[in-house]
């Protein structure tokens, strides 16, 4: 039973139990520079008592707008110990969605990370009314920095901090969190503290993890998936680093030496390929070695293998995989992978090389986790693990997954009838996700509800599950898979350019200059990737298998619109922005 009975008292709890000089720990000037959880504290009690004085009441919404740091979690605590509601936002969408949420949440006051933000937020300043005050991390001279909250602080006494945390209940809204949506505008799902701290109740059985651990966060904390597990490392009492981008990421897990570092598949999928890439580079006997342990990796079950593969396996682990683990820090005991679907074939690979990724399941509407692979609960692999022990599954008659537990939201903020709409009157809520469960034992998704399509013949089509499948080729980068009302299924696909531009020249295939329009234009990879795909149609069904395809000549991302900020494909804005393509594959 935790000890915490709101989301401000963990940092307390750590105080108490495992107080450390580096509570959180950020990279500056080269140097990896830790905040004590004293300091912490006190910096928190500091900025709860400036919110007062500036004329933060209880239920006051104020939003957080930055890319990880302190500051964050320093913010996120001082304002749920006032009873006001922290709107955590991307870093990332668009000023129309800006604006949305603001004026939806009524937002009174906002922090932000830089001043690209900073000007942002100002420039639609006048169309929010609820807005006074607004705030930037960063020392930009003539904006306001956030010191300036803490420098109010004088003008109020502790006591009055204290007499609005004894009147929060476990049960009240901390958070108000807005989902990325793949259409319409943002629906705010609001949690209380008694979501989020079940959740991390449910979790510290699962996650391998300790006050002697150092872990690597670089997920957006906005996102409830980190925040959540930031919520449990500070109960925990681990070391949280910092990393400084994705971009660095790599170069930080060797620094760090984490434990535990959580990934989306998408980063998991791109660290393999700059593996893979690697083992492309050498000769002889070393590259036949390396191929070798990837495919022993392929091969790997949790259980009931044979002897002889075991000692195969060891001798891989003993000269080729031991220098992937080298490679992330020499230390990792688990990376927590959620968001989307992971590949198998990957989870089977890492696991073999002793780098467990525990692939679970959730949403922000669950707090977020309902599910997820361990050493202690059990693990299979293509699941996404074992319930929670506090959180309950059955299915709906077309196989929709239903949850019902101390974690499930406490509604839509402003939504009722659509909270009716997705949480029945026995407590159960739709996720809108189609799923089985193996063994009764193991969860396993396959597909979203409402991605599943029909063929005009009226066959139907799992496309999520399709596109992770045809992305273990080492030539497809990303794909969508596309024909509803259609005769036949067909996809858009972006090309691996990075390995392609590697990969041809030893290969004697032509790709012009290797711009990326050079190589989607280029018959020899059209070729190629047609290969591919009749590779991968064989593992389905006549009226699922690709009939044709289009190559796109840049990678979706967030920055183009074509992806969520948790990366997950937006299929109405890809649909309409490559209609061209679509008629080409269906009108010619």
């Amino acid at each position: 039973m935790l000890t915490a009975k709101r989301l401000f008292d963990i940092p307390f709890y750590q105080l108490e139990r495992y107080p450390t000089d580096n509570m959180f720990v950020t990279k500056k000037d080269g140097i990896w520079t830790g905040i004590s959880t004293q300091n912490f504290v006190n910096i928190v009690n500091e900025t709860s008592r400036g919110l007062i004085s500036l004329g933060i009441q209880p239920k006051d919404k104020i939003a957080l707008i930055s890319n990880n740091r302190v500051e964050w979690n320093i913010m996120d605590i001082a304002i749920q110990q006032v009873g006001a509601i922290v709107v955590p936002i991307y870093p990332n969408i668009s000023s129309n969605d800006y604006k949305y949420i603001f004026n939806d949440a009524e937002i009174k006051l906002c922090t932000v990370g830089s001043k690209e933000l900073f000007e942002t937020i100002d420039s639609i300043k006048t169309e929010i009314p609820s807005l006074t005050n607004l705030y930037i991390f960063d020392k930009i001279e003539g904006l306001p920095n956030w010191k300036i909250i803490q420098e109010e602080a004088s003008k109020i006494d502790i006591s009055e901090v204290e007499d609005r945390k004894k009147i929060i209940e476990n049960l009240d809204l901390a958070t108000i969190i807005y989902t990325s949506g793949t259409t319409g505008n943002p629906k705010g799902v609001m949690l209380s503290h008694n979501n989020l701290l079940s959740n991390v109740e449910g979790c510290i059985s699962r996650i391998p993890a300790d006050n002697n651990s150092n872990v690597l966060t670089f997920l957006p904390a906005c996102h409830v998936y980190e925040r959540m597990l930031h919520y449990l490392y500070m109960y925990l009492g681990c070391r949280i680093h910092y990393a400084e981008s994705l971009e660095t990421i790599g170069e930080n897990i060797k620094e760090v030496h984490p434990e535990i570092f959580t990934a989306v598949p998408r980063l998991i999928e791109k660290v393999f390929e700059k593996i893979i890439a690697k083992g492309d580079e050498l000769t002889g006997i070393k590259r036949k070695l390396f191929f070798w342990a990837v495919k022993l990796g392929e091969e790997y079950e949790v259980e009931g293998k044979s002897a002889w593969y075991k000692i195969k396996l060891a001798i891989a682990n003993k000269i080729i995989f031991s220098k992937w683990r080298e490679a992330l820090g020499g230390k990792v005991r688990a990376i927590a992978s959620g968001s989307a679907a992971l590949q198998p074939r990957l989870a089977r690979i890492f696991l073999a090389a002793k780098i467990p990724i525990l692939e679970g399941y959730g949403l922000t509407e669950t707090s977020p986790v309902v599910a997820v692979n361990c050493f202690k609960k059990g693990m299979r692999i293509g699941t996404v693990g074992p319930l929670l022990d506090n959180v309950q599954v059955r299915f709906g008659d077309d196989g929709e997954i239903l949850v019902k537990g101390p974690n499930v939201m406490m509604g839509y903020y402003k939504l009722p009838e659509k909270t009716k709409e997705d949480i029945d009157e026995n407590g159960w809520f739709h996720t809108g996700d189609i799923g089985i469960m193996e063994d009764e034992r193991f969860l396993k998704i396959t597909d979203r509800k409402k991605e599943i399509f029909k063929t005009s013949g009226g066959k139907y089509i799992a496309p999520q599950a399709m596109e992770n499948k045809f992305k273990e080729s080492r030539f497809i980068e990303q794909i969508i898979v596309i024909g509803e009302n259609e005769k036949f299924p067909s996809a858009f696909i972006v090309p691996n350019f990075a390995f392609i531009r590697d990969w041809a020249p030893k290969n004697n295939l032509s790709i012009g200059n290797g711009t990326n329009k050079d190589i989607i234009e280029s018959e020899d990879v059209k070729n190629l990737i047609n290969t591919e795909v009749e590779t991968f149609n064989k593992f389905y069904g006549h009226w699922e298998q690709l009939k044709r395809f289009e190559l796109l000549d840049h990678e979706l991302s967030i920055d183009t619109g074509e992806l969520t900020p948790t990366l997950k494909p937006k299929r109405k804005v890809i649909l309409e922005k490559y209609k061209e393509l679509y008629n080409k594959i269906y009108c010619d």
